[in-house]
């Protein structure tokens, strides 16, 4: 998506729209938002629009990092302890893999 061609007023909707649709559990929203946002934030000339995209480009960033980081902790914790769990992490699992028991 090309932003460059919109106005700022318009920029920093979409930017807010992306960051509160984060909030719905889909921080791949806001790791776009980051990506789509971060030149429009931190490298462009100044305007008064560029500050509250700034901050919701961070506030995005750190959701997203703190959900990455919450993922890959279950992924870790899951796959350690699947056989440990028995019959609750089968209730967990959509395939059961062969294997120790």
């Amino acid at each position: 998506m090309d932003i460059s061609k919109a106005p700022n007023p318009r920029k920093l909707q979409l930017c807010r729209t992306y960051f509160m649709t984060g909030f719905a559990l889909l921080p791949f929203v806001w790791a776009i938002n980051v990506c789509w946002f971060c030149e429009e934030a931190f490298r462009k000339p100044p305007y008064p629009e560029q500050a509250q995209i700034k901050r919701y480009v961070i506030y995005s960033a750190i959701g997203t990092l703190v959900w990455t980081i919450a993922l890959i902790s279950w992924i870790i914790i899951f796959q350690t302890n699947r056989a440990a769990w028995g019959a609750t992490a089968d209730y967990m699992s959509f395939i059961i893999p062969l294997g120790s028991a």
